[in-house]
Protein backbone atom coordinates (compact mmCIF):
# COMPACT_ATOMS: atom_id res chain seq x y z
CA UNK A 1 0.00 0.00 0.00
CA UNK A 2 1.05 3.47 -0.65
CA UNK A 3 0.56 5.84 1.89
CA UNK A 4 -0.39 8.66 -0.41
CA UNK A 5 -3.35 6.17 -1.49
CA UNK A 6 -4.59 5.04 2.00
CA UNK A 7 -7.95 7.01 2.72
CA UNK A 8 -7.03 6.81 6.46
CA UNK A 9 -5.31 9.53 8.00
CA UNK A 10 -3.18 9.81 11.50
CA UNK A 11 -4.52 12.38 14.13
CA UNK A 12 -2.45 14.72 16.48
CA UNK A 13 -5.11 14.88 18.90
CA UNK A 14 -6.33 12.27 21.54
CA UNK A 15 -9.76 11.79 20.88
CA UNK A 16 -11.49 13.58 24.03
CA UNK A 17 -14.30 10.82 24.55
CA UNK A 18 -12.02 8.45 25.11
CA UNK A 19 -10.07 7.43 28.04
CA UNK A 20 -8.73 3.96 27.22
CA UNK A 21 -4.93 4.14 25.89
CA UNK A 22 -6.19 1.35 23.00
CA UNK A 23 -8.80 3.22 21.81
CA UNK A 24 -6.85 6.75 21.68
CA UNK A 25 -4.11 4.99 19.84
CA UNK A 26 -6.27 2.96 17.38
CA UNK A 27 -7.75 5.97 16.49
CA UNK A 28 -4.89 8.16 16.53
CA UNK A 29 -2.97 6.11 13.66
CA UNK A 30 -6.51 5.57 11.88
CA UNK A 31 -6.68 1.78 12.82
CA UNK A 32 -10.49 2.14 14.27
CA UNK A 33 -13.40 4.34 13.56
CA UNK A 34 -16.00 5.22 16.88
CA UNK A 35 -19.52 4.58 15.11
CA UNK A 36 -20.67 5.32 18.79
CA UNK A 37 -20.45 4.21 23.04
CA UNK A 38 -19.14 0.57 22.79
CA UNK A 39 -19.20 0.11 18.96
CA UNK A 40 -16.37 0.70 16.62
CA UNK A 41 -15.99 -0.01 12.74
CA UNK A 42 -12.27 -1.33 11.44
CA UNK A 43 -10.44 0.67 8.82
CA UNK A 44 -7.94 -1.06 6.17
CA UNK A 45 -5.26 -0.95 9.16
CA UNK A 46 -7.30 -2.18 11.27
CA UNK A 47 -8.72 -4.82 9.75
CA UNK A 48 -5.35 -6.10 8.17
CA UNK A 49 -4.16 -6.37 12.12
CA UNK A 50 -7.72 -7.86 13.21
CA UNK A 51 -7.47 -10.54 9.95
CA UNK A 52 -3.55 -11.43 11.38
CA UNK A 53 -5.21 -12.00 14.64
CA UNK A 54 -8.23 -14.11 13.50
CA UNK A 55 -5.95 -16.21 11.23
CA UNK A 56 -3.57 -17.00 14.21
CA UNK A 57 -6.43 -18.37 16.17
CA UNK A 58 -8.00 -20.01 13.13
CA UNK A 59 -4.54 -22.13 12.53
CA UNK A 60 -4.19 -23.00 16.21
CA UNK A 61 -8.14 -24.00 15.69
CA UNK A 62 -7.46 -25.96 13.19
CA UNK A 63 -4.27 -27.79 14.46
CA UNK A 64 -6.66 -29.71 16.98
CA UNK A 65 -9.34 -30.38 14.93
CA UNK A 66 -11.44 -27.56 14.67
CA UNK A 67 -14.28 -27.32 11.67
CA UNK A 68 -15.21 -23.87 10.83
CA UNK A 69 -18.87 -22.96 10.23
CA UNK A 70 -20.99 -19.98 10.47
CA UNK A 71 -24.14 -19.69 12.61
CA UNK A 72 -26.87 -16.81 12.63
CA UNK A 73 -26.97 -13.42 14.96
CA UNK A 74 -30.65 -13.84 15.26
CA UNK A 75 -31.96 -16.09 17.52
CA UNK A 76 -35.21 -17.49 18.21
CA UNK A 77 -36.84 -17.13 21.91
CA UNK A 78 -37.95 -20.72 22.08
CA UNK A 79 -34.83 -22.31 21.85
CA UNK A 80 -33.39 -19.91 24.69
CA UNK A 81 -35.90 -20.56 26.61
CA UNK A 82 -35.47 -24.31 27.11
CA UNK A 83 -32.12 -23.55 28.66
CA UNK A 84 -33.85 -20.62 30.89
CA UNK A 85 -31.48 -18.35 29.14
CA UNK A 86 -33.90 -15.90 27.47
CA UNK A 87 -34.96 -14.78 30.98
CA UNK A 88 -33.45 -11.07 31.44
CA UNK A 89 -33.18 -12.25 35.35
CA UNK A 90 -30.26 -14.69 34.11
CA UNK A 91 -28.61 -13.57 31.18
CA UNK A 92 -29.16 -9.22 31.64
CA UNK A 93 -27.47 -8.50 28.31
CA UNK A 94 -29.38 -9.60 25.54
CA UNK A 95 -30.42 -7.22 22.45
CA UNK A 96 -34.14 -8.55 21.97
CA UNK A 97 -36.18 -7.00 18.78
CA UNK A 98 -39.12 -8.01 17.15
CA UNK A 99 -40.06 -9.01 13.28
CA UNK A 100 -42.81 -7.74 11.12
CA UNK A 101 -45.07 -10.29 12.40
CA UNK A 102 -44.14 -9.55 16.04
CA UNK A 103 -42.44 -12.54 16.65
CA UNK A 104 -39.81 -11.75 19.50
CA UNK A 105 -36.01 -12.99 18.49
CA UNK A 106 -33.06 -11.77 20.38
CA UNK A 107 -29.09 -11.06 18.55
CA UNK A 108 -26.90 -13.70 19.77
CA UNK A 109 -24.32 -13.05 22.59
CA UNK A 110 -23.00 -16.75 22.26
CA UNK A 111 -24.18 -19.98 20.37
CA UNK A 112 -24.43 -23.14 22.88
CA UNK A 113 -27.68 -23.30 22.29
CA UNK A 114 -28.14 -22.97 18.45
CA UNK A 115 -25.23 -25.16 18.02
CA UNK A 116 -26.49 -28.18 20.36
CA UNK A 117 -30.13 -27.75 18.25
CA UNK A 118 -28.05 -27.88 15.11
CA UNK A 119 -26.10 -31.02 16.13
CA UNK A 120 -29.19 -33.26 16.57
CA UNK A 121 -28.73 -33.46 12.56
CA UNK A 122 -25.66 -34.89 12.95
CA UNK A 123 -24.62 -36.56 15.76
CA UNK A 124 -26.79 -39.89 16.72
CA UNK A 125 -23.96 -42.28 17.10
CA UNK A 126 -21.03 -43.10 19.21
CA UNK A 127 -18.78 -43.34 15.47
CA UNK A 128 -20.02 -39.54 15.21
CA UNK A 129 -17.97 -38.40 17.91
CA UNK A 130 -15.97 -36.56 19.21
CA UNK A 131 -16.64 -33.43 17.43
CA UNK A 132 -15.47 -29.61 16.92
CA UNK A 133 -17.07 -26.98 15.75
CA UNK A 134 -16.27 -23.60 15.48
CA UNK A 135 -16.85 -19.91 13.93
CA UNK A 136 -15.77 -16.17 13.90
CA UNK A 137 -18.94 -14.61 14.13
CA UNK A 138 -20.06 -11.09 15.29
CA UNK A 139 -21.65 -10.95 18.85
CA UNK A 140 -24.44 -8.91 20.51
CA UNK A 141 -24.14 -7.96 24.45
CA UNK A 142 -26.18 -5.11 25.71
CA UNK A 143 -23.51 -3.57 28.05
CA UNK A 144 -24.40 -1.27 30.46
CA UNK A 145 -21.76 0.89 30.14
CA UNK A 146 -19.13 -0.09 27.26
CA UNK A 147 -15.46 0.91 28.05
CA UNK A 148 -11.45 -0.05 28.04
CA UNK A 149 -12.22 1.09 23.93
CA UNK A 150 -12.58 -2.05 21.80
CA UNK A 151 -12.02 -4.56 24.76
CA UNK A 152 -15.36 -4.25 26.36
CA UNK A 153 -18.15 -3.32 23.38
CA UNK A 154 -21.28 -4.29 22.56
CA UNK A 155 -20.86 -5.65 19.14
CA UNK A 156 -17.99 -7.59 18.49
CA UNK A 157 -16.04 -10.89 16.43
CA UNK A 158 -15.93 -13.67 18.94
CA UNK A 159 -13.83 -16.62 18.00
CA UNK A 160 -16.69 -19.78 19.75
CA UNK A 161 -15.51 -23.49 19.44
CA UNK A 162 -17.56 -26.03 21.09
CA UNK A 163 -16.55 -29.58 21.74
CA UNK A 164 -18.93 -32.82 21.64
CA UNK A 165 -17.21 -35.80 23.35
CA UNK A 166 -19.18 -39.22 23.99
CA UNK A 167 -17.95 -38.41 28.21
CA UNK A 168 -15.97 -36.70 30.43
CA UNK A 169 -12.40 -38.42 29.97
CA UNK A 170 -12.94 -38.02 25.85
CA UNK A 171 -14.09 -34.04 26.93
CA UNK A 172 -11.11 -33.92 29.22
CA UNK A 173 -8.44 -34.79 26.24
CA UNK A 174 -9.23 -32.53 24.51
CA UNK A 175 -9.79 -29.87 27.35
CA UNK A 176 -5.84 -30.18 27.35
CA UNK A 177 -5.54 -29.88 23.73
CA UNK A 178 -7.60 -26.35 23.81
CA UNK A 179 -5.51 -25.33 26.79
CA UNK A 180 -2.14 -25.75 24.71
CA UNK A 181 -4.06 -24.25 21.92
CA UNK A 182 -4.89 -21.02 23.45
CA UNK A 183 -0.96 -20.80 24.93
CA UNK A 184 0.34 -21.17 21.30
CA UNK A 185 -2.50 -18.18 20.36
CA UNK A 186 -1.45 -15.90 23.28
CA UNK A 187 2.25 -16.56 22.45
CA UNK A 188 2.11 -15.87 18.67
CA UNK A 189 0.29 -12.61 19.11
CA UNK A 190 3.48 -11.60 21.77
CA UNK A 191 1.64 -12.11 24.49
CA UNK A 192 3.32 -15.44 26.08
CA UNK A 193 5.09 -13.93 28.72
CA UNK A 194 2.33 -11.67 30.22
CA UNK A 195 -0.14 -14.13 30.10
CA UNK A 196 -1.61 -16.72 32.65
CA UNK A 197 -4.17 -19.68 32.92
CA UNK A 198 -7.03 -18.69 35.93
CA UNK A 199 -9.69 -20.37 37.72
CA UNK A 200 -11.93 -18.39 37.93
CA UNK A 201 -16.20 -18.55 37.83
CA UNK A 202 -18.18 -20.05 34.94
CA UNK A 203 -21.25 -17.25 35.49
CA UNK A 204 -24.23 -18.79 33.76
CA UNK A 205 -22.00 -21.15 31.95
CA UNK A 206 -20.50 -23.42 34.42
CA UNK A 207 -19.65 -23.82 38.20
CA UNK A 208 -15.54 -23.04 37.16
CA UNK A 209 -14.32 -22.32 33.94
CA UNK A 210 -10.43 -21.33 33.25
CA UNK A 211 -9.68 -17.84 31.84
CA UNK A 212 -6.55 -16.30 30.13
CA UNK A 213 -5.56 -13.31 31.56
CA UNK A 214 -2.57 -10.74 30.62
CA UNK A 215 -1.12 -8.67 33.41
CA UNK A 216 -1.52 -5.31 32.25
CA UNK A 217 -1.92 -1.93 34.27
CA UNK A 218 -5.86 -1.08 32.56
CA UNK A 219 -7.56 -4.24 33.65
CA UNK A 220 -10.84 -4.46 35.39
CA UNK A 221 -10.03 -7.77 36.45
CA UNK A 222 -8.01 -8.74 40.30
CA UNK A 223 -6.08 -12.13 39.67
CA UNK A 224 -3.59 -14.28 42.10
CA UNK A 225 -0.57 -14.87 40.04
CA UNK A 226 1.68 -17.84 41.22
CA UNK A 227 5.24 -17.21 38.67
CA UNK A 228 6.66 -20.56 39.64
CA UNK A 229 3.55 -22.25 38.05
CA UNK A 230 2.15 -20.72 34.95
CA UNK A 231 -0.47 -23.06 35.67
CA UNK A 232 -1.83 -21.59 38.66
CA UNK A 233 -4.08 -18.69 39.00
CA UNK A 234 -6.78 -17.06 40.36
CA UNK A 235 -9.84 -14.72 39.19
CA UNK A 236 -11.19 -12.31 41.95
CA UNK A 237 -14.40 -12.96 40.03
CA UNK A 238 -15.02 -16.47 40.68
CA UNK A 239 -18.21 -17.10 42.94
CA UNK A 240 -16.13 -18.68 45.68
CA UNK A 241 -14.05 -15.85 46.45
CA UNK A 242 -13.82 -13.05 48.84
CA UNK A 243 -12.80 -9.91 49.11
CA UNK A 244 -10.30 -11.07 51.60
CA UNK A 245 -7.27 -11.45 50.21
CA UNK A 246 -6.72 -14.14 52.91
CA UNK A 247 -9.88 -16.38 52.48
CA UNK A 248 -9.35 -16.04 48.98
CA UNK A 249 -6.56 -17.65 48.57
CA UNK A 250 -6.90 -19.92 51.56
CA UNK A 251 -10.21 -21.77 50.88
CA UNK A 252 -10.22 -21.37 46.97
CA UNK A 253 -6.40 -22.92 46.44
CA UNK A 254 -7.40 -25.61 49.11
CA UNK A 255 -10.63 -26.36 47.02
CA UNK A 256 -8.87 -26.29 43.48
CA UNK A 257 -6.17 -28.39 44.72
CA UNK A 258 -3.97 -25.54 44.63
CA UNK A 259 -0.29 -24.70 46.11
CA UNK A 260 2.23 -22.30 46.84
CA UNK A 261 2.50 -18.03 46.85
CA UNK A 262 0.19 -15.89 44.72
CA UNK A 263 0.68 -12.23 43.96
CA UNK A 264 -1.91 -10.38 43.35
CA UNK A 265 -2.02 -8.74 39.65
CA UNK A 266 -4.66 -6.43 37.47
CA UNK A 267 -5.48 -8.61 34.16
CA UNK A 268 -7.50 -7.82 31.23
CA UNK A 269 -9.37 -11.23 30.45
CA UNK A 270 -7.93 -12.60 26.94
CA UNK A 271 -9.96 -16.22 26.54
CA UNK A 272 -11.68 -18.37 28.34
CA UNK A 273 -12.47 -22.41 28.75
CA UNK A 274 -15.56 -24.08 30.27
CA UNK A 275 -16.71 -27.64 30.45
CA UNK A 276 -20.60 -27.97 29.77
CA UNK A 277 -20.85 -30.97 30.63
CA UNK A 278 -24.05 -32.14 29.70
CA UNK A 279 -26.24 -29.32 30.85
CA UNK A 280 -26.98 -28.19 27.16
CA UNK A 281 -27.69 -31.45 25.39
CA UNK A 282 -29.89 -32.67 27.94
CA UNK A 283 -32.42 -29.89 28.11
CA UNK A 284 -32.34 -29.64 23.87
CA UNK A 285 -32.30 -33.64 23.61
CA UNK A 286 -28.71 -34.26 22.33
CA UNK A 287 -28.34 -37.46 22.37
CA UNK A 288 -26.32 -40.10 20.86
CA UNK A 289 -26.19 -44.20 21.08
CA UNK A 290 -23.23 -45.84 22.53
CA UNK A 291 -22.06 -49.18 21.54
CA UNK A 292 -24.78 -51.10 23.69
CA UNK A 293 -27.49 -49.10 22.03
CA UNK A 294 -28.22 -46.80 25.32
CA UNK A 295 -29.26 -43.45 24.39
CA UNK A 296 -26.11 -40.88 26.18
CA UNK A 297 -26.28 -37.20 26.52
CA UNK A 298 -23.44 -35.56 24.58
CA UNK A 299 -20.92 -34.26 27.20
CA UNK A 300 -19.93 -30.39 26.13
CA UNK A 301 -17.23 -28.05 26.56
CA UNK A 302 -17.11 -24.41 25.27
CA UNK A 303 -14.16 -22.63 24.33
CA UNK A 304 -13.89 -18.56 23.56
CA UNK A 305 -11.83 -15.82 22.56
CA UNK A 306 -12.06 -12.08 20.57
CA UNK A 307 -9.85 -11.35 18.71
CA UNK A 308 -10.93 -7.43 18.81
CA UNK A 309 -10.44 -7.43 22.52
CA UNK A 310 -6.99 -9.53 22.12
CA UNK A 311 -6.18 -6.67 19.22
CA UNK A 312 -7.01 -4.14 21.94
CA UNK A 313 -5.03 -5.91 24.82
CA UNK A 314 -1.80 -5.51 22.29
CA UNK A 315 -2.54 -2.07 22.12
CA UNK A 316 -2.40 -1.33 25.91
CA UNK A 317 0.99 -3.73 26.48
CA UNK A 318 3.09 -2.88 23.58
CA UNK A 319 2.92 1.13 23.28
CA UNK A 320 5.36 3.36 23.67
CA UNK A 321 4.80 7.63 24.34
CA UNK A 322 5.00 7.73 20.42
CA UNK A 323 2.34 5.35 19.70
CA UNK A 324 1.47 1.69 18.75
CA UNK A 325 4.58 -1.00 18.85
CA UNK A 326 2.91 -4.18 17.11
CA UNK A 327 4.48 -7.51 17.52
CA UNK A 328 5.81 -8.79 14.51
CA UNK A 329 2.79 -11.84 13.66
CA UNK A 330 0.03 -9.13 13.96
CA UNK A 331 1.59 -5.83 12.62
CA UNK A 332 -0.97 -5.02 9.84
CA UNK A 333 2.50 -4.72 7.75
CA UNK A 334 6.10 -6.19 7.90
CA UNK A 335 7.88 -2.88 6.82
CA UNK A 336 7.15 0.73 6.72
CA UNK A 337 9.10 1.99 3.96
CA UNK A 338 9.78 6.16 4.00
CA UNK A 339 11.17 7.90 1.73
CA UNK A 340 12.64 11.36 2.55
CA UNK A 341 12.66 14.48 -0.02
CA UNK A 342 11.83 14.86 -3.75
CA UNK A 343 15.02 13.88 -5.06
CA UNK A 344 14.05 12.16 -8.41
CA UNK A 345 17.16 9.51 -7.76
CA UNK A 346 15.80 8.66 -3.77
CA UNK A 347 12.23 8.29 -5.87
CA UNK A 348 13.34 6.08 -8.14
CA UNK A 349 15.29 3.60 -5.71
CA UNK A 350 12.14 3.81 -3.13
CA UNK A 351 10.27 2.85 -6.05
CA UNK A 352 12.17 -0.16 -7.11
CA UNK A 353 12.70 -1.19 -3.06
CA UNK A 354 9.17 -1.17 -2.70
CA UNK A 355 8.36 -3.11 -5.76
CA UNK A 356 10.90 -5.70 -5.14
CA UNK A 357 9.87 -5.81 -1.36
CA UNK A 358 6.17 -6.90 -2.73
CA UNK A 359 7.72 -9.45 -5.51
CA UNK A 360 9.14 -11.11 -2.22
CA UNK A 361 5.79 -11.13 -0.86
CA UNK A 362 6.89 -8.90 2.10
CA UNK A 363 3.97 -6.94 3.12
CA UNK A 364 5.15 -3.28 3.16
CA UNK A 365 3.02 0.15 3.86
CA UNK A 366 5.27 2.74 1.73
CA UNK A 367 5.13 6.29 2.32
CA UNK A 368 5.62 7.93 -1.09
CA UNK A 369 4.10 10.97 0.55
CA UNK A 370 5.45 14.41 0.12
CA UNK A 371 5.54 15.88 3.90
CA UNK A 372 8.57 16.91 6.03
CA UNK A 373 10.52 14.00 7.77
CA UNK A 374 9.28 14.93 11.29
CA UNK A 375 5.72 14.53 10.10
CA UNK A 376 6.90 11.19 8.18
CA UNK A 377 8.54 9.58 11.62
CA UNK A 378 5.86 10.19 14.00
CA UNK A 379 3.52 8.84 11.74
CA UNK A 380 5.69 5.97 11.44
CA UNK A 381 6.27 5.61 15.13
CA UNK A 382 1.92 5.82 15.96
CA UNK A 383 0.94 3.76 13.33
CA UNK A 384 3.72 0.97 15.21
CA UNK A 385 5.19 -1.28 12.02
CA UNK A 386 8.11 -3.46 13.41
CA UNK A 387 10.57 -2.41 10.97
CA UNK A 388 11.12 0.92 9.19
CA UNK A 389 13.43 1.28 6.07
CA UNK A 390 14.20 4.98 5.55
CA UNK A 391 15.64 5.91 2.00
CA UNK A 392 17.17 9.60 1.27
CA UNK A 393 20.13 11.57 0.04
CA UNK A 394 22.18 10.27 2.60
CA UNK A 395 21.59 6.84 2.88
CA UNK A 396 21.85 6.82 -1.45
CA UNK A 397 25.05 8.41 -1.06
CA UNK A 398 26.34 5.36 0.53
CA UNK A 399 24.16 2.59 -1.14
CA UNK A 400 22.49 1.71 1.85
CA UNK A 401 19.56 1.64 3.78
CA UNK A 402 18.82 2.82 7.12
CA UNK A 403 17.02 0.46 9.53
CA UNK A 404 15.24 1.23 12.59
CA UNK A 405 13.09 -1.72 14.98
CA UNK A 406 10.15 0.27 16.05
CA UNK A 407 10.91 -1.15 20.29
CA UNK A 408 14.72 -0.05 19.58
CA UNK A 409 16.03 3.84 19.19
CA UNK A 410 19.09 3.01 17.38
CA UNK A 411 19.27 2.99 13.73
CA UNK A 412 21.40 1.05 11.62
CA UNK A 413 22.71 1.79 7.88
CA UNK A 414 22.89 -1.88 5.71
CA UNK A 415 22.98 -3.08 2.58
CA UNK A 416 19.91 -3.57 0.64
CA UNK A 417 20.58 -7.37 0.40
CA UNK A 418 21.17 -7.32 4.93
CA UNK A 419 18.00 -5.78 5.53
CA UNK A 420 16.71 -8.12 3.45
CA UNK A 421 17.94 -10.81 5.50
CA UNK A 422 16.05 -9.55 9.17
CA UNK A 423 12.83 -10.32 7.36
CA UNK A 424 13.08 -13.84 7.09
Amino acid sequence: MRQSKLFTKTRKETPVDEISKNAQLLIKAGFIYKEMSGVYAMLPLGLLTLNKIINIIREEMNGIGGQELSLTALQEKELWEKTNRWDDAVVDNWFKTKLKNDTEVGLGFTHEEPLTRLMKDHISSYRDLPLYAYQFQTKFRNEIRAKSGIMRTREFIMKDLYSFSKDEKEHMEFYEKAKQAYKNIFVRAGLGDLTYLTFASGGVFSKYSHEFQTISDSGEDIVYINKDDLGAGLNMDSRHAVLNKEVYTEEVKKELNLSGDFEENKAVEVGNIFTLGTRFSEALGLTYKDEDGKEVPVFMGSYGIGPARLMGVIAEVFSDDKGLVWPREVAPYEVHLVKLGVNPEVSDFADRLYEDLKSKGVSVLYDDRDLRPGEKFADSDLIGIPVRFVVSDKTLAVEKIEVKYRNKTDTELMLEADALKILN
